[in-house]
């Protein structure tokens, strides 16, 4: 993400989450803090441009694609226009846990993959960085998001009530661990081979003796 990005990004918070969105301000805020990491999709000028000669002008009509392919071909190339900001998404980490902070896609690209696409990125990134897990909170209504996170990994680890504000809604706070999960601990290839032929050894020489 970069800081032309942010007016975008405000843009989609007011539509996505109306009174409960990050304003311009916050979204400055929360760009400049310390230990976040946000990413964007985007969509570039020239194609966002090509897409709207093809839904909204008079070249729809034809069925064989004959006059979306003409509308592509005359689009005006503005290498001034800012791309499209279709989806973003960002995380917090303090060194132990990473708390994912947001994630919209805009209501034009969802169902597209793009929060998933996102998320994983995020993941990894978080991973990387040495997190041992990542959290988050969702409303409890949100079925889409839940969905989301569920394919994701996450499981429900607890409820705060009334957590969004003005809309008094509850939280569902989720969880997805990062790091491996080590059980007990493995001897280095080395140790491993000489543990081996100690035990050998051993065996060899109880059964000597059990003989005798």
């Amino acid at each position: 993400m970069r800081e032309s990005d942010l007016g975008q990004v405000a843009e989609l918070e007011s539509q996505l989450f109306g009174k409960g969105g990050w304003s311009r301000t916050m979204l400055d805020e929360e760009f400049h803090a310390p230990a976040r990491h946000y990413l964007v999709d985007v969509e570039p000028a020239v194609d966002a441009a090509v897409a709207g000669e093809t839904t909204d002008g008079a070249a729809g009509a034809a069925a064989d694609g004959t006059a979306a392919d003409t509308a592509s071909a005359s689009a005006p190339a503005d290498a001034e226009a800012p791309d499209v900001v279709r989806g973003y998404a960002g995380y917090w980490f303090d060194g132990d846990d990473a708390e994912l902070m947001t994630v919209g896609v805009g209501e034009r690209w969802q169902r597209r993959g793009i929060a998933s696409a996102l998320l994983d990125a995020l993941l990894e990134s978080a991973r990387a960085q040495g997190a041992r897990r990542m959290l988050l909170e969702v409303r409890t209504d949100n079925a889409p998001a839940l969905a989301v996170y569920t394919r994701h990994g996450f499981e429900r680890i607890g409820l705060r009530r009334r957590y969004y504000q003005p809309e008094n809604k509850d939280a569902y706070v989720m969880a997805v661990d990062l790091a491996p999960r080590v059980v007990g601990f493995a001897l280095p290839v080395s140790q491993q081979t000489a543990a081996a032929g100690a035990m050998e050894t051993q065996g060899l020489a109880g059964k000597d003796n059990h003989d005798e």
